[in-house]
């Protein structure tokens, strides 16, 4: 593989993993997103989001579920 091919397929995934990771960025509201690296490569993205519930206690003295 020539260089300038090797250069753009680096390009295309690097350009895959911006996408992914800003996708994750601007669909969680809270959580945490967690980036896996191996031979300095991101290899996995994982998001967990978590739901808060703290609007509900204002609903209500006591109440929530």
């Amino acid at each position: 593989m020539t260089k300038e091919k090797d250069s753009q397929k680096k390009s295309i995934i690097n350009d895959a993993i911006i996408k992914e990771l800003n996708d994750a960025v601007r669909n969680i509201k809270y959580g945490g997103i967690n980036i896996t690296v191996h031979n300095s490569r991101i290899v996995q993205i994982e998001v967990s989001e978590k739901k808060r519930f703290d609007d509900v206690w204002t609903i209500e003295e006591g109440g929530g579920i």
